[in-house]
């Protein structure tokens, strides 16, 4: 009967042990799956973005399998918070300290800038001080959104980049703030020529992948991986791929 038990004890720890093994090696992944060139659909309905390759290439290496799961913007960080995913890849900035407090942030793998779009035929908004009281197209809760307000712009509401600059572009807002690589995208691959770039804001932006607070251990296995990414080139030629140039640092 000893026997019996002992068995039965060894078998149980076995069985808890590989669950958590394959809890801890599997990443739930949040994006938008709408904002061109980071995370979108090609023309065959495939996922793809220089977000999703750099972190399907860093999970990779880390020993991840990796589950993406496509949302809207304003319910990514809900999300995240209820545990519906492990960790967001799409273009989190490292500037508000409040992120680093409650989430564990990956090492950079993009730096960029902060832009503003407007009408092609508007010169009256060339600084930040120039948005007061005018009508800003914003996502809620993203940096850009709060940085709008923070200089006394009226918020009109949009769910993403697209809607936000055809609202630049077809009156219904002054203009628009976001990533200027995404924006200048944006402009290239619609060809719309209603809309322009007016300034950027301030000094280069970093982006990171942001995980749960606990996930330390997945956080470091990614940051080994983009380390290894950045000196054989890969992050080189997947930057290369989407902007025709390395934003990775």
């Amino acid at each position: 009967m000893r026997n019996i038990f002992a068995i039965l004890f060894m078998a149980f720890i076995f069985i808890g042990c590989s669950g958590d093994k394959s809890v801890k090696d599997k990443l739930r992944v949040a994006t938008e799956g709408t904002y061109n060139p980071f995370s979108y659909h090609d023309e065959s309905g495939k996922l793809v973005g220089y977000d999703v390759e750099v972190i399907a290439e860093a999970a990779k290496r880390a020993g991840f399998e990796i589950e993406f799961h496509e949302t809207n913007w304003d319910a990514i960080f809900s999300g995240l918070n209820s545990n519906r995913f492990d960790m967001i890849a799409n273009q989190i900035s490292d500037a508000d300290p409040k992120r680093a407090e409650l989430y564990t942030l990956s090492d950079p793998y993009i730096v960029t800038s902060a832009a503003i779009a407007v009408r092609a035929d508007d010169n009256s908004i060339n600084s930040l001080n120039d948005i007061k009281g005018k009508n800003i197209a914003q996502s809620m809760g993203s940096n850009y959104y709060e940085m709008a307000i923070q200089n006394g712009a009226n918020i009109v509401l949009v769910d993403g980049l697209a809607p936000a600059i055809k609202a630049v572009s077809q009156g219904r807002a002054d203009a628009t703030m976001n990533d200027k690589l995404a924006i200048l995208n944006y402009i290239k691959t619609t060809e719309d020529k209603n809309i322009k770039v007016a300034f950027n804001t301030g000094d280069g932006t970093r982006s990171v992948f942001l995980f749960k607070k606990e996930l330390t251990e997945q956080r470091d296995r990614i940051n080994k991986a983009l380390e290894t990414m950045k000196k054989d080139g890969t992050l080189k030629q997947i930057s290369e791929k989407y902007f025709g140039m390395d934003v990775s640092e």
